[in-house]
């Protein structure tokens, strides 16, 4: 299993335009092969601070996903809605069990 955990920053004033595109990504990526999670946050006292979280089934489903049209799509949008400061993370992970 693959998990990915990060941050990316956007202009809080963009925020309802940045939704619109966060709401494509989500549902498109929820719908492929692999995904067994994809959500973005909002961060509750920094409301330009979005939390991502997704995990992948393998690594595979993860190589696919890079390939997707919607995620182009996306990255086309970064600009217009200033999204910035991107940090996230990729996780192998072995085992998984409830906290």
């Amino acid at each position: 299993m693959i998990v990915i955990a990060g941050t990316v920053r956007i202009d809080p004033s963009r925020l309802n335009v940045a939704r619109l595109e966060m709401e494509k990504m989500l549902e498109a990526s929820r719908r492929e092969d692999g995904c067994i999670e994809y959500s973005y946050a909002v961060d509750v006292i920094d409301s330009g601070l979005v939390r991502i979280f997704e995990v992948w089934r393998d690594k595979a489903a993860l190589d696919r996903h890079f390939q997707a049209p919607h995620l182009a799509s996306w990255r086309l949008a970064w600009p217009a809605i200033g999204i910035s400061d991107r940090k996230l993370s990729i996780y192998d992970v072995s085992a998984v069990a409830p906290l």
